[in-house]
């Protein structure tokens, strides 16, 4: 009974240890990320007027406004300090310059916006009650407006990565799916080794392929060009579309085509209406892999690119060069993860049927 004890303890202790284990690598990965999207929701005043910081962001500000002999006088309610602070001018009249100023510092620091009308009844209360007090909802993505408003070239760096990640796609899966059905399919001389060899240009870093490629694409006139970019993109993403699709074909059994061209259809034809079709799961691996390594990556980017770069060069470029502005850096970043996120919430049909196994 006493072992029979201990081995139910022994057995309970390592599966405890296990979720233990895995808990924390699940809090080491998804903590930041939960933080990064916070961030981005936060107002200059959250991130760097209030410590500790919020777990998340507020949805709206808390003000009030004080009068004495000087003038008027604006707070806002600080978490942290559980009471109101003091917040924008020290004093301020009521005038048409100074309430535009004002109204101008609580929507760029607090990002909520309120109407020069609306802060002129306030003061009328003021003026009647020493003092008011009111809330203001924020503006959730004013973080991500001001972001592409500030950051020179956003909204082109956004077309010129779709453009670049829809080329690199079309390449990678033209070529790697034709070059996967071959392997799949033929059967020749030293094809173990041409299909390991394929995964060779893999092997060299981005940075150390960046220069030559400069000088290629200068040569052809695609340097600082869409398509020149995706071709770069292509060469190592059609080694993965090959392993991949090359996989997905040898699982489709022969006997679908050649039952297929029985019934009158040529291979072509085959292929098209029978195998493609089952080999959709295969393709929409590789389309994700194509889109998130081309729209992500960083390095090659920003040697090949000069007046037309991609997103997360722009990205890049504001995170070096950004002076304490982690609300609207961390806004730029969520914004660069949100299309690989949306493109892999649409194919994740197929990408569920590949993991299960091409079914026929």
């Amino acid at each position: 009974m006493n072992n029979v004890v201990k081995r139910q303890l022994r057995r309970s202790a390592k599966r405890t240890s296990l979720y233990i284990v895995l808990v924390g690598i699940a809090f080491i990965i998804i903590f930041p990320v939960f933080f990064l999207f916070s961030f981005s929701f936060m107002s200059d005043y959250e991130t760097y007027s209030e410590w500790p910081k919020p777990l998340v962001p507020s949805f709206k500000a808390n003000f009030m406004i004080d009068k004495d002999a000087e003038g008027y006088h604006l707070f806002i309610f600080n978490k942290s300090e559980d009471g109101f602070m003091p917040f924008g001018p020290l004093v301020f009249a009521n005038n048409e310059k100074d309430i535009d100023s004002l109204r101008k510092f609580i929507k760029l620091q607090s990002n909520c916006k309120i109407s020069s009308q609306k802060i002129v009844e306030y003061l009328k209360v003021v003026d009647n009650n020493s003092r008011v007090e009111f809330s203001i909802k924020k503006d959730l993505l004013a973080n991500y407006i001001l972001f592409f408003k500030v950051v020179n070239g956003a909204p082109k760096a956004v077309l010129n990565s779709l453009m670049v990640a829809g080329a690199t796609i079309l390449i990678s899966l033209s070529i790697g799916g034709l070059g996967g059905y071959a392997f799949a399919r033929y059967f020749f001389k030293g094809k173990n080794i041409l299909k390991l060899s394929v995964l060779f240009v893999r092997m060299f870093p981005a940075v150390s392929l960046a220069i030559p490629m400069v000088i290629i694409l200068a040569k052809m006139g695609l340097y600082d060009q869409p398509l020149g970019l995706s071709l770069v993109y292509s060469v190592g993403q059609i080694s993965m579309s090959i392993w991949i699709t090359a996989s997905v074909f040898m699982s489709i059994p022969v006997s679908l085509e050649e039952a297929a061209m029985i019934f009158g259809t040529s291979k072509v034809g085959a292929f098209w209406h029978v195998t493609l079709p089952l080999a959709l799961p295969g393709l929409a691996a590789c389309a994700m892999y194509s889109f998130i390594g081309s729209w992500n990556e960083v390095i090659a980017a920003v040697v090949l690119t000069q007046f037309n770069p991609t997103f997360p060069v722009v990205v890049y470029k504001a995170l070096v060069g950004s002076q304490g502005q982690i609300n609207l850096i961390t806004a730029g970043s969520v914004a660069q993860a949100l299309p690989a996120i949306i493109f892999t919430l649409i194919i994740r049909k197929y990408i569920i049927q590949m993991w299960g196994g091409v079914k026929v």
